[in-house]
């Protein structure tokens, strides 16, 4: 609510503006080395057009192309609290710290086109003016390519008309302010209200909120390539967010002479939308997840943030009355927002003249998250901007309170991070970062562009005897996960990429298609999508040509033996079993193929949804009791030695696995090697353990140190170990064929195989 007695800002600034005059040349044709055949005689040309008259430094033009567009703009808008808060200061100018986005004079002098050194403004601006053409259009922005983004000290580079746009939407602060303030007042811990600083002139300065500015929004758009929010450490966020080829810039989505959203072209694929505020209730196919905890899945994604906003702030409300010791409120149209409450009665407590008392009360934590809830509020188009990156934002810095609060707010259904394909702030996506490219060995399948890539060009797994070489894709940039295009084909929309067989690791092509088009030739199948990178990146075949050289001495350590990693995932390797010999299996032993489950549930597609990537489990009940797969019996034998009729497979897979590992420790010892660890959750997953006391050693750097002697027996249990480990729904996808690996990697390094039974394979299917 609003407070009377407090001067409200209210900052317009839109997209800033592209398109130039145009002027049309004549030229005459350069005549060719060769004679050429007679021409025909070609009509009289009309005379060329005068240039325009050069606009006035400050007055656009009459006639300038878009004029009433503009007129009629936020940019325009000379009544705006943008263009007048400076009116009543003495020397009636907008200073140099805000005349770069305030005056069309400053943004001149900042970019240099007025001769100026470009980085700076120089001098404060007389007030009364608007951003005119003449802001967009001048020799300095016709070669913008690059922003800085001043509170990051972060360039983007590359970039096209939308760099006009991004020198003002990006905000007046950044992560770094934050804690360049928290680093000036020394403010070590982090619920401990910071006292004002005292200054060598014998003034102080308050440990103030930090105000991001206004309409942002390429701060937002940017994630955490400008680090833009307060990012909390051992936490991943999102980048660019990167929408659709033709709307992903600021002139591509907005009008950039009136700002106003292109809604028409939104409503070619958002069906649904026939007004600005309609965006709202967007909310696309990869947002499958309850963010906000409501239990709504259908609302649009700018309602999951106000769902979050709101949770935020009743953290933040608790937070300052329990650890701060002062209430606090906040109003988003009243400068400096945060206001002391000390009764908690929702309203700020004022001083004698009347006016809201500022909050003198922050801790480091609490002014972490009130940046991030300002961040959120202050760009109205962040749930198009960039919502995830915001979810994040606003979900860590909730959690980040709760952890001091004294009741807890219960966070239990909120979630944070999107299915798979979509969870832009995990490391299958973020790996890349430091360079902002996915090299061609990992495109294929951790990069939004990579995979239709991959299938036009006929793309290939060949498999040599160092590895599997991938053609058909190049480097690729980093992203936030797949797109659309990843897996649909963008000129027949909303149809799949067709792919009818695929190559894996082992040198052989699998599919899952089994109808035929009036020629005898195999279908499409969308299933076939979904195995051309869930098929891991090793196989038997690689294993034994990395470990040909060594295949002589089984048992005989030797440090360039390196551990294969299959990668993660491999779902489509395990369910095709040993027609895609996904795990290391052992010579003159019978394994079984695909799983034959049955034919209406025989593919991903069938068993997964197809974004959100979750179980079809109410396809299960059909012949399942209960609706968790993990709880599945799914057969009469007891494999591990389990006396318990009603034991999951889920559960007998993971026995089997364990003691794996454990015959893997064992074989070590009996062999008098290196001790060694497994942790599956740290690359490259096998660490060197000399004194057997269960911790991976360490370097002289505190380093963990890798494990180095292996031998090539030892090689193959441990790739099974990894391989099983690293498809947690291998117990679904084809359990035989999994233990029947771990079975033999257990025989093979003289493990304990009391009470464990290998199934007995199908009839081998051909190869």
């Amino acid at each position: 609510m609003p407070f009377k007695n407090a001067r409200k800002i209210v900052i317009i600034l839109g997209a800033l503006l592209l398109l130039g005059l145009i002027l049309v040349a004549c030229q005459t044709p350069t005549p060719t080395l060769q004679t050429p055949p007679p021409a025909p005689v070609c009509p009289t040309a009309a005379a060329c057009p005068a240039p325009p008259t050069p606009m006035p430094t400050n007055t656009p033009q009459a006639a300038a192309p878009n004029q009433a567009a503009w007129a009629s703009s936020p940019h325009n808008d000379a009544k705006a609290e943008a263009f007048n808060d400076w009116n009543t200061t003495s020397d009636k100018s907008v200073p140099t710290t805000c005349a770069r986005c305030h005056t069309t004079t400053g943004y001149q002098d900042f970019l240099g086109a007025d001769g100026s050194k470009a980085g700076v403004v120089d001098k404060a601006v007389p007030v009364g003016e608007t951003i005119t053409c003449n802001a967009c259009h001048n020799s300095a922005t016709a070669t913008l390519t690059s922003v800085t983004f001043t509170a990051s000290n972060v360039t983007i580079n590359n970039l096209g008309p939308e760099a006009r746009c991004m020198e003002c939407h990006q905000g007046r602060a950044a992560q770094k302010t934050v804690d360049d303030q928290i680093k000036k007042f020394n403010a070590t811990d982090l619920d401990a209200v910071v006292a004002p600083l005292k200054n060598a002139d014998g003034t102080t300065t308050a440990f103030s909120f930090i105000n991001v500015h206004y309409f942002a929004a390429a701060l937002t758009l940017y994630g955490s390539e400008v680090d833009g929010g307060y990012q909390y450490a051992g936490k991943v966020y999102d980048i660019k967010n990167n929408h659709v080829d033709g709307f992903d810039t600021c002139v591509q989505c907005h009008d950039p002479h009136t700002t106003a959203v292109r809604v028409d072209a939104c409503a070619e694929c958002h069906t649904n939308v026939k007004t600005a505020d309609d965006l709202k209730n967007i909310r696309q196919v990869s947002s499958a997840e309850d963010y906000n905890g409501n239990g709504n899945v259908t609302e649009g994604i700018a309602f999951e943030i106000k769902g979050l906003q709101d949770t935020l702030y009743t953290a933040i409300k608790s937070y300052a009355k329990d650890v701060a010791g002062v209430g606090i409120v906040y109003d988003d149209a009243t400068y400096p927002y945060f206001f002391q409450d000390k009764a908690g009665a929702g309203a700020a407590d004022k001083d004698d003249k009347g006016n809201p008392i500022a909050y003198a009360s922050f801790t480091p934590r609490l002014l972490e998250a009130a940046y991030n809830y300002q961040m959120s509020s202050k760009d109205p188009g962040a749930f198009a901007h960039n919502p995830k990156y915001i979810i994040e934002l606003l979900y860590d810095s909730t959690a980040d309170l709760n952890t001091k609060l004294a009741t807890k707010i219960d966070m239990s259904k909120m979630v944070r991070d999107d299915a798979g394909h979509f969870a832009g702030d995990t490391m299958p996506f973020r790996d890349w970062d430091s360079t902002g490219v996915v090299p061609s060995s990992c495109a294929k399948c951790h990069s939004a562009g990579g995979l239709p890539q991959y299938i036009a060009n006929g793309g290939t797994e060949v498999v040599t005897k160092t590895g599997v070489q991938i053609t058909g894709v190049v480097a690729q940039p980093a992203s936030n996960g797949f797109e659309c295009k990843t897996c649909h084909d963008e000129s027949n929309f909303p149809n799949r990429l067709a792919v009818v067989s695929v190559p894996f690791p082992s040198g052989v092509s699998l599919t899952f298609s089994t109808q035929k088009d009036a020629n005898g030739n195999l279908m499409p199948v969308d299933a076939n999508l979904c195995i051309e990178c869930h098929q891991g990146r090793e196989s038997t075949v690689t294993v034994n040509n990395a470990l040909a050289a060594y295949a002589a001495n089984p048992d005989k350590p030797d440090p360039k033996i390196g551990f294969k990693n299959v990668h993660y995932l491999a779902a489509g390797a395990t369910f095709f079993g040993t027609q895609a010999q996904g795990m290391y299996e052992y010579a003159g032993k019978v394994y079984d193929g695909k799983n034959p489950h049955t034919p209406a549930l025989d593919t991903c597609t069938d068993c997964h949804d197809a974004h959100a990537l979750t179980v079809k489990t109410t396809a299960c009940t059909a012949c399942h009791q209960g609706s968790d797969p993990t709880k599945f019996r799914m057969t009469t034998e007891s494999y591990d030695g389990s006396t318990d009729p009603t034991e999951p497979m889920a559960t007998m897979v993971e026995n089997f696995r364990l003691k794996l590992y454990a015959a893997v420790q064992k074989y070590t010892v009996d062999h008098k090697l290196p001790g060694i660890i497994y942790d599956p959750a740290s690359y490259p997953y096998f660490f060197l353990d000399a004194n057997n006391d269960g911790k991976p050693d360490v370097d002289a750097k505190g380093n963990v140190i890798s494990y180095n002697s292996f031998t090539p027996r030892l090689m193959e249990a441990a790739y099974n170990l990894q391989y099983v480990t690293k498809d947690p729904g291998a117990f679904a996808h084809n359990p035989h064929y999994v233990i029947e690996g771990m079975y033999d990697s257990i025989q093979d390094l003289g493990g304990d195989l009391t009470g464990l039974t290998r199934p007995t394979p199908a009839a081998p299917p051909a190869k």
